[in-house]
């Protein structure tokens, strides 16, 4: 079967069951490229009947053959894609494609993703059409432990996409900043004095680079020194 034979249209809630299976059969195939699922096969099949189309900014798309049954689909959630998957049957006629493209149609000023640094399969599949590999994690935030690569199609705008990611971390960065210049006078008042300790400091950033290594434990240790000399500056008692 050609994909010319392809139909792809929007997902109803009737379609659920089938990308429930679609998921699971997907996931089983792609293993050890991709890590097991832990959730069991009913477990993923009540989650998936819980998807609120539309209601919860979630929209879907399915790619059925000439007899209806669904080989395939893609679900993006806001400004990003949370799911692609294709029937390993199914796998090699270009469903994956040809969903991908109708997301990016559907998000024409980009989105993000997560795949696993294990996937290089899918990681290729990504950057051939047009992807970038932004970060990585040591999979402590997702349920299967695994590390984890997060990449973004930058729609037509690309400088205002990542501007529009780096405005989201700055956004971030200017909360915990707060947090810390906080805590930071809470410590002083405990501690009665603004001595700084030297080795802490150095414990602070080595522990920063274990999750940020790009940077980096010389540069961490300039930012960190940073943090502390203006939290202490701005939780000085006025004179």
């Amino acid at each position: 079967m050609s994909a010319d034979e392809i139909t792809v249209r929007p997902g109803e809630p009737a379609d659920l069951p089938a990308v429930a299976e679609v998921f699971l059969a997907s996931r089983a195939g792609a293993v050890p490229a991709m890590p097991p699922i832990v959730h069991t096969p009913d477990e993923v099949r009540a989650y998936v009947g819980t998807w609120r189309l539309e209601a919860d900014e979630r929209r879907l798309w399915v790619a059925e053959d000439p007899d209806g049954a669904v080989l395939g689909f893609a679900e993006l959630k806001r400004a990003w894609l949370d799911d692609l998957y294709v029937h390993p049957d199914a796998a090699g006629r270009g469903i994956g494609s040809t969903l991908l493209d109708v997301a990016k149609v559907a998000q024409p000023d980009g989105f993000c993703l997560w795949v696993f640094g294990s996937n290089a399969p899918a990681r290729a599949f990504y950057a051939r059409r047009g992807f970038v590999e932004l970060e990585r994690t040591d999979g402590s935030g997702n349920e299967e432990k695994a590390p984890d690569v997060k990449m973004a199609w930058p729609g037509a705008d690309t400088v205002a996409f990542f501007r529009g990611l780096i405005d989201e971390v700055d956004d971030s960065l200017a909360d915990l900043l707060a947090r810390r210049a906080a805590l930071t006078r809470v410590v002083q008042d405990v501690k009665g004095t603004r001595e700084r300790d030297a080795g802490r400091e150095a414990e602070i950033a080595e522990r920063m680079a274990r999750a940020a290594p790009e940077l980096g434990p010389e540069r961490l240790s300039r930012i960190v020194h940073a943090i502390i000399t203006e939290s202490l500056d701005a939780v000085r008692p006025a004179e």
